[in-house]
Order: structure tokens, then sequence, then C-alpha cells
């Protein structure tokens, strides 16, 4: 949020110290993130007006005008196409140097001199605009500076407001801040109130349903009809120019007001061309199946938990977010109606995110706003209306639910447990006196007191928050450091958990980078991925990332799509995060891999990344472990995963991840560029070692025999390693996969997989007799269980 200094001043004597203001608003929980100048420094820019305009003898679209500034009169040749006579503009004066490195010297142009330049807002960085010269104001003198003239003497700061500090989102707001801060009175500008020339008043429903525990949505409706303003007419240049400064473009005098009133005390307005609007305005929840366009052209479909406003015909906008395009103020609009309700920060917090809308109203509303507000907003704006756009004002009009907005409730707050949290000693005195210089009502006993918060302040709940507002009034650079006294705990060091870290320095070493990404993610995304049920977030911060994630495989594919659409051609991420379920969340390790096999080098040849690749990537992470003989990579089918190149990870009995190809289809949806790979392994059953245990190395020679099986094509090499090892038993030291063959010499439908067996005893020498006899008994047993023969026979 951007704050003009010059209005703050309005409201609050805020010193001409700027660094010691917004030191002060930042360790008052106003964190300053920028300070800036209104407008760049221009000298020798001054307020020329335009005496005469005549056509260049050699150019068609080249003007000759003679501009003064008061004291003297200078030919300036100007191609602007706005130009006229008796016109405000800024002149840059020989001499002048403007933001862009020009410096304006006499000049000849097609032959005719000219003496200096006239100037657009943009050449002069104040703004955007381009299309013609900057049209000052009728009213100011020529020749004075413009600096001055502007008011762009002015500082900007940018204000970083945390989530519950809705009360600040205004000028008002942090005025209120400096004044309790500084200890300084606060001056708000007089708002008096309109007498209304007319009686004219447009009818108000707030329909709070049927039962006493139905939702109200709506408390307050304070509404204004203004009738016979000038049509298209605008905002006077100085609210033009706080708009701008605050981040705002100028529109219309209408919407300029509302956006003005808004910024100023807080309180969002909506305005309506009365003209418009049929029959009456009813505040309700939608129904079931209902839509509303938008003032930005699209139409949504609304739910009935979200609130709106209605005429007799169709839905004028979403309460607290949006209007309605039926409704709003156009250049033909003469007649119009004020609105400034109370919404019940529950009842809008969130419904925009869900349509992807996220207004500065909303902002507001689901922060909450000053439920006493409302009619001092319509007053104000109905004030600045008639100044600008002339009209005859009707009475306010103030409807209400025939339900109060419940009362803040009174907190109690100890003295002894301020001192006890904050680890200093601050006097009960002063104590009050912070505490009423934030608005609340204290009362009650120096010990302890019973305090209630200003109408304006919805993020104090509980003793805590008062604390917090005593801490931050009182300067958290005047409570002094304190060592840290306690009992700790010492966690036990245990070698049956592989560290997280350890397993991301696997990773790195193994050419993979460590992301981060959010623990909720768009639902119909994941949806494609993982079907399984999602937990639905009820106040999301967008639509995009509106579910929690029940696998990291969706964050890191998206990781994925950035890189690849930089021109990556190489990527290796993986994560370690939780993944939620409607019953648990579980830990996970994720990775995601494409494109090249090994970076780009001379010494192998170029290929891409594959299965197996990735499952040695895994199988490092398993070798951590120190029990790799557990796990086994049985082929499943995963709906994000490649048909016959997916797999499940077993440690044991248990399923702890998945390993795979990501889907053609999912793929191509994403705009991948390379085939992709990803694996995701749960941390805490995968990640669980075994403890070293001490084994005497044997005495004695090892064996080695060697055999070839000639199994069916589609049997996992899992499954041989499985006979084989039950059959040999203890004296089966070690087997090696030494290869799978398929080829013109073996039956269709047949692969031999051929097995290296060392076979050693630790107490006696074996002989050739016993090692041949262990090795017929595997392959009897790979016979009996699968079907295999030996290859030589």
């Amino acid at each position: 949020m951007k704050i003009s200094l010059n209005w703050l001043r309005d409201w609050v004597d805020a010193g001409d110290d700027v660094p010691a203001l917004a030191h002060a608003l930042t360790m008052a929980g106003l964190e300053i993130e920028g300070v800036s100048a209104a407008g760049p420094k221009l000298p020798g820019v001054v307020v020329g007006e335009v005496k005469s305009v005549t056509k260049h003898p050699d150019a068609e679209k080249l003007n000759v005008c003679v501009v003064s500034t008061g004291k003297e009169e200078f030919q300036i040749v100007c191609g602007a196409p706005n130009v006229r006579v008796g016109m405000k503009a800024p002149l840059a004066t020989i001499g002048a140097k403007l933001p862009g490195g020009m410096e304006i010297k006499r000049a000849k142009l097609r032959g005719v001199e000219s003496f200096g330049m006239l100037c657009s807002a943009r050449e002069l960085a104040i703004n955007e605009e381009a299309s013609g010269l900057y049209d000052l104001p009728a009213d100011l003198p020529a020749g004075q500076d413009l600096i001055e003239a502007l008011g762009l003497d002015d500082t900007i700061f940018e204000v970083n407001l945390t989530p519950n500090r809705g009360d600040c989102m205004s000028v008002a707001g942090v005025a209120r801040e400096v004044a309790a801060a500084r200890a300084t009175p606060l001056h708000a500008p007089e708002i008096k109130a309109v007498a209304a020339t007319i009686q004219d008043a447009f009818p108000v429903r707030i329909d709070t349903g049927g039962s006493a525990d139905a939702p109200v949505g709506c408390y307050k409706f304070v509404s204004r009809v203004v009738r016979g303003i000038r049509p298209n007419a605008a905002a006077p240049f100085w609210m033009q120019e706080r708009l701008r400064r605050a981040g705002l473009r100028p529109i219309s005098a209408v919407v300029d007001i509302t956006n003005y009133v808004m910024l100023e005390l807080g309180a969002p307005m909506h305005a309506y061309d009365l003209n418009r609007l049929s029959g009456g305005i009813q505040v309700r929840f939608a129904k079931q199946g209902e839509s509303l366009k938008l003032l930005d052209g699209r139409e949504i479909t609304l739910t009935p938990d979200v609130l709106v406003i209605a005429d007799e015909r169709s839905i004028l906008g979403m309460a607290g977010v949006m209007g309605g395009e039926d409704s709003g103020i156009g250049s033909d609009t003469v007649d119009v109606l004020f609105e400034c309700a109370f919404f019940d920060p529950n009842d809008v917090a969130g419904r925009g995110r869900r349509y992807g809308l996220i207004t500065d109203a909303s902002q507001r509303f689901e922060r909450g706003v000053d439920p006493q507000l409302q009619e001092r907003a319509i007053e104000r704006a109905t004030h600045l209306l008639l100044d600008s756009a002339g009209g005859n004002a009707g009475p306010t009009v103030v409807t209400r639910a025939s339900r109060s907005y419940p009362a803040a409730p009174a907190i109690r707050v100890r003295h002894s447990r301020i001192e006890h949290v904050l680890g200093v000693k601050i006097e009960a005195a002063i104590v009050q006196q912070l505490l009423t210089r934030l608005g609340m009502t204290v009362s009650g006993a120096a010990g302890e007191w019973q305090v209630t918060p200003p109408s304006w302040r919805f993020d104090i709940r509980i003793e805590e928050d008062l604390i917090e507002e005593v801490a931050r009034l009182y300067g958290f650079d005047n409570i002094p450091e304190a060592p840290e006294s306690g009992a700790h705990e010492v966690a036990p060091w245990t070698e049956t958990r592989v560290r997280n870290e350890r397993a991301s320095d696997l990773l790195v070493d193994r050419g993979y980078q460590e992301a981060i990404n959010y623990a909720f993610t768009d639902a119909a995304a994941q949806a494609l991925l993982c079907p399984e049920p999602a937990i639905a977030l009820s106040n999301p911060i967008s639509a995009e990332l509106a579910v929690m994630r029940v696998s990291l495989w969706p964050g890191l594919l998206a990781a994925l799509g950035s890189n690849q659409r930089r021109q990556q051609p190489r990527v290796r991420l993986f994560e370690v995060g939780r993944r939620y379920s409607a019953s648990a969340e579980t830990e996970v390790i994720a990775g995601v891999a494409a494109g090249a096999a090994l970076p780009e080098q001379w010494g192998s040849d170029a290929r891409k990344v594959d299965f197996f690749d990735v499952k040695a990537d895994v199988e490092a992470l398993i070798a951590l472990t120190g029990a790799s003989d557990e796990f086994r990579f049985v082929a499943e089918s995963h709906p994000a995963l490649h048909p016959g190149q997916s797999a499940r990870i077993y440690r044991g009995d248990r399923a702890v991840g998945w390993l795979g190809a990501v889907h053609p289809e999912h793929t191509k949806r994403l705009d991948l560029t390379y085939p992709v790979f990803v694996f995701e392994f749960e941390t805490q059953a995968g990640l669980t070692a075994v403890v070293p245990q001490f084994e005497e190395i044997s005495r004695y020679p090892a064996i080695r025999r060697d055999i070839a099986s000639i199994v069916d094509e589609g049997l996992p090499v899992e499954a041989v390693r499985a006979v084989v090892e039950k059959s040999a038993g203890s004296l089966l030291k070690r087997l090696t996969v030494l290869s799978v063959y398929q080829g013109q010499q073996l039956q269709k439908g047949k692969k031999s997989i051929a097995l290296g067996l060392q076979l050693q005893d630790t107490s006696r020498t074996l002989t050739d007799s016993e090692a041949d006899a262990l090795v017929a008994q595997v392959v009897e047993q790979l016979g009996r269980q699968l079907k295999a023969t030996l290859r030589d026979q």
C-alpha cells in the first residue's frame, strides 16, 4: 500500500524527519518497504500558458506557439495534438534537464526556432500518459515552478501490512498509528453533514435468512441518491494527483471519489447508475446456479454461500468484492446511488479468491471494516461529488439487519502477565496510557484491567493480542535482550533414522537441486495427476492454490515446466516436504528428472535420462539405510505414470513410494519438452536405517558359481532373486545379476537371466561337491516354482 506523506499530514503531525518516521512505523509493526519521491526533480520546468497557436509553415503536424511564463514569452514549436490557446502546460525552458537525460537547448525545427519545450506527463516521468501535453489546472499561475505547483515535493511510503492489520489500509488508519506511536493528537479533517435538497431515496432490504443462527452477511447498508450530476465530470486535479500517488489511475468523478474515500477513511464504497436499477436493492445470499457479469466482462456462476447485491431484475454485484457490469457508472450517468455497507468479514473472506478476484474492497472487507464508519464515508463522498460534478443530494438512508453485529467483548489484561511475557518491567500507568493511545477503552484497577478494543480493531481477541500492542508501542528497542533460561531436553541421537539432510546431500551430489513449493496447489491440476480426494482450504490465497497437496509431484512438475520454458536442457529437482490426505500427513522426499542423462561433454554420447537412471538415484537413497535387500520394485500402475514404466517401491510388505515416467498425456498437457521421470519416497518408513552389526570376515575361501536360467519374459528379476536367496540359505553371501538376454537364440516370449552366486561358510571350507549340490538345489527350486530351465540344457 502506498501512502503520501503530504496526505498523511492532513491527519497528524508526521514531522519532517522522513527516515525517523519510516523507522517508527516499521517498529510499530507497519513495515516500510520503500520510500520514494512523488516525482522527479525538474529544474527549469515551470507552468506555461499558451497565448497563441499557429500552423508551422513547412510541417503539417507542427504548431508554432507563443507560451507565457507571466514575465516572458517564448516561441515554442510543438507537435502535440491537444495544444490550444489558453491551455496551461509544463514548459521546459532552455537549460532544463528532463528525467530521461535530455537537456533542453535552443533548436530550429523545419526552419522555425524553438526556445524550449512543452511536455507531456510521460516526458516528465510523472505518469505514463503520452498522447498529448500534460493539461494542467487552469488556476495554476503561469511561471510557477512545476514541482511547487503540483506539490511534487512529497514522499511516498510503501507500507507492507500484515494480514491482521486491515484497519491500517487507509490514510486515517496509518495516521492513527503515527499519533499513537508519537503521542501526538490526531486532527482528522472535519466531515460535515450534507443537507438533503431532494427527498429521493432508493428502497433497500437486507435478507438475514429464516433462522436465528443463519448468517446475516450484511449488518448495515447506507445509501444516498444524488441526482443531476454533470456527465463525464472529472475529479479535481488535487484528488487525481493523490490517487496517482496511491497507485490508482483516475477514471471519472464518481469512480475517483469512491476510491478516494476508501483510501482516506478505509471504507470501500460503490456507486450505481440509478437509472439502470429496477425496483429496489436486496442484499442476500446467491441462489444455486445464479450468475453475475463482472465489471471486467467475465461471467461467473455463484454458489449459495456468496453474498450478493441484487435488484428485481438481476444481481448487481458480489458484496464486498466487485460490482456487476449492468449497473456500473458510465459516461452518460446523471443520477447516482452511493452505497457504503458493513459486511461480516466471515461472509466475505475467500469468496473473491474463489473466482480469481482480489480487489481493494475485498482485501479490506475480509479483514474487517469499522462498522461505525459508513455514514461518515457517505457524507464525505457526497460533499466531494457535489463540489466536482454538481447535482442534488437526497437524505442518507441507513438500512440495518434484524440482528446487530456482536460487540467486541472486554478482555482481561493482567499487569503481571504483561511483564512476564515481555520480560521487562513496565509501570502500570504507562501500560494504561499506551492502550488508551491506541483507542482502547480501559477500566479497572492498576493490576488488572478490562480492555475493550475500538470498533476498527478486528484483530484484538485475547490477552496476548493486547500484550503485543503494549510491546510494539512501548518499543521493541526498549525491551532489553536477556539470555534464555530454562530446562532444555536433549533429543536422542539415533542411527536408525537417516537424516533428511543426508538424503538431500546425496541427491545434490547426484546432480539434483532442491526446490521448495507451497503445501497447497491447484485442485484441477492435482486431480489429473493424483485423483485422491484433497483437503480444500477455507480461505485460499488464490483459486490456483485452493487445496492441500496429496503429492509433491504437481509442484515439482510446475517448476520443471518453468525451467524448460527458460531453455534449461537438463533439469533435476527434488523436494523434502509433507503431503496431506484426509486421514494423515506424511513426510516424503520426491524428485523429477528430464533432459540429458549427463551434462554435455566429449567423453560420452548424448542420451536422454531414462527409467533406470532415476531408479539408480532411488537405489542410492535406499542404500543409505544399509538395508537395500529389504526393498523391492514392483510393476504397478499409477494415474500419473506411463503404463509399463511405473513401479511401486515396497519395504517388506509395506508400500513406501513410487517411481516412473510421467504419462505422455500429462507431459503433453503440461507442455513439457522431454520425457519426464519422477519418484516419491516416504522418509519415515523408507529411510529407517539398520543399525550396523559386527560380522566377522570368514577365514575360509568363497566359491563362485554362475547359472543362466530361461524364464518367461514377463517374470520380474526380483522373483528369480527371491527364489535363489531362499533356497540357497545362509551359505549365499552375495547374489549378482550378470545379464538379461532376449534374442534369436531363445524361444519367443522367453528371456535368459544370468546370476552369479558367491557361496561361503564362516566355520569351514566348502567343497566343490557341496557347492554343486547347493546350486542343483537352487536350479530345482527355480524349475519347480518358476518353470525355469537352464540355458545350456
